[in-house]
């Protein structure tokens, strides 16, 4: 009984954490985005896309206001980008996406991350040149060809479309990948095409096709030690990598 008890508030606590992480980073996004412009999603075209993406990843009405009241205050909090990389474990190589108001503290954090799990930082480029920088989507309800053309007719510049069967489903799967450049254009065709449509994957990411396996034991646990310390950290948004790695649900 109490082992049981034991598990599940450590999966609570877990969960909670990840939570709190989630709301933590599309509150930074929500800000700089309101902070960029009108803080209004009705006059802002970049708040209004922020939002809606932290909506499909369940971050609550309240979290959201929140984040935009905080923008229409007297608060100065300027946060920028960071982008750093690293070799961990093995032959991994990881992307790091960070939000921060300090590069210096950032940075100090995710170096001490990879140390403490047998890899090291990186100067800029010596990971990142391996990955491409990616928009990608993945949606239903409109077909492949009607896709194309719509981009076509708006100007974008797609680097590879395709389309796959849900195996749960049997719903045709379309899969639309450019340059991250193009995210804004894209997204805004698509939806001006079929304004309800459903993404089932809409980001951007860095991507990799020289994928590595770890060796179990000490690679793997240090590698998910890694993936852990630097999810731990406030500052990083998202964290890519070229390790053949599936996350066990809970």
């Amino acid at each position: 009984m109490g082992r049981a008890h034991e598990v599940r508030a450590a999966s609570m606590a877990k969960t909670a954490a990840a939570k709190a992480k989630l709301n933590s980073k599309w509150s930074r996004l929500i800000y700089m985005a309101a902070k960029g412009g009108v803080p209004d999603p009705d006059l802002n075209q970049t708040l209004k896309r922020t939002v809606e993406r932290a909506k499909r990843e369940q971050v609550t009405a309240d979290v959201i206001k929140r984040a935009i009241d905080k923008a229409k205050g007297a608060d100065q909090t300027s946060y920028a980008e960071l982008l750093l990389e690293g070799f961990g474990p093995g032959n991994s190589q990881v992307v790091v996406e960070c939000l921060t108001d300090n590069h210096n503290r950032t940075q100090t954090d995710v170096k001490v991350a990879f140390q403490k799990t047998g890899g090291k930082i990186a100067s800029s480029g010596s990971v990142t040149y391996q990955f491409k920088h990616l928009a990608v989507f993945v949606f239903k309800g409109l077909s492949e060809e009607d896709a194309v053309m719509a981009l076509l007719d708006a100007d974008c510049d797609v680097q590879n479309t395709f389309t796959e069967q849900d195996e749960e489903t049997g719903e045709d799967l379309v899969t639309v990948e450019a340059d991250y450049s193009e995210y804004y254009k894209i997204r805004t065709a698509l939806t001006d095409l079929k304004e309800d449509l459903e993404f089932l994957v809409d980001k951007i990411s860095w991507e990799t096709e020289n994928m590595v396996d770890l060796e179990e034991g000490k690679e793997t646990e240090q590698f998910e030690r890694l993936l852990a310390m630097l999810e731990d950290i406030d500052d990083v948004q998202d964290v890519f990598h070229n390790v053949n790695w599936e996350v066990e649900e809970e």
